[in-house]
């Protein structure tokens, strides 16, 4: 969804709420695509705070669909989006970041809102999903989820560098 800046930009002291409803229907990253739902229409507010600053700020709740790192049972993650940026305006323009990347939520005196939802889900990705704190994961040997069924191969993996003592050990064992 993209919202004109134009009044909001050109106007001191404006200020301009909106209902904005996210029109994404995956997150696409180098990580795949993972599927949303759960989106709800929250308020967007747009502040032109004295021809200086422009201040956005707005509040949702989604869920991301993403596969458990153990086991890749699909797991829903409830992501709480705080928006809240300020971009620098001078003389009724938007004033870009020389540090800001080229790929960015304004073009020109457009806000692309899902750009901005994109980019704060890709800030609070999580680090690690599980469907479950105990969960097993996958065999290595035939791929069986080990949370549904144990599948009785040989799980144990040797280290390499300990085989010696390994032998070591099956010497004296038969004494």
């Amino acid at each position: 969804m993209m919202i004109d800046l134009t009044n909001v930009i050109s106007t001191a002291d404006k200020k301009l709420e909106v209902t904005v409803e996210p029109e994404m229907e995956c997150f696409t990253s180098a990580m795949g695509c993972f599927p949303i739902s759960n989106k709800k229409p929250f308020m967007l507010c747009l502040t032109n705070d004295d021809n200086k600053r422009l201040l956005i700020s707005g509040d949702t709740t989604l869920d991301v669909t993403i596969p458990c790192d153990r086991c890749l049972e699909d797991v829903v993650i409830p992501m709480e989006i705080s928006i809240d940026r300020i971009v620098n305006l001078s003389e009724g323009m938007i004033l870009m970041d020389p540090d800001e990347e080229e790929d960015t939520f304004l073009k020109e005196h457009q806000l692309d809102v899902d750009r901005l939802i994109y980019d704060e889900i890709l800030v609070h990705w999580p680090t690690k999903v599980l469907c479950r704190d105990d969960c097993k994961g996958i065999c290595p040997v035939c791929g069986q989820n080990l949370n549904q069924r144990d599948c009785g191969c040989d799980r144990q993996v040797l280290d390499p560098r300990m085989a010696k003592f390994q032998d070591v050990f099956k010497e004296f064992k038969e004494v």
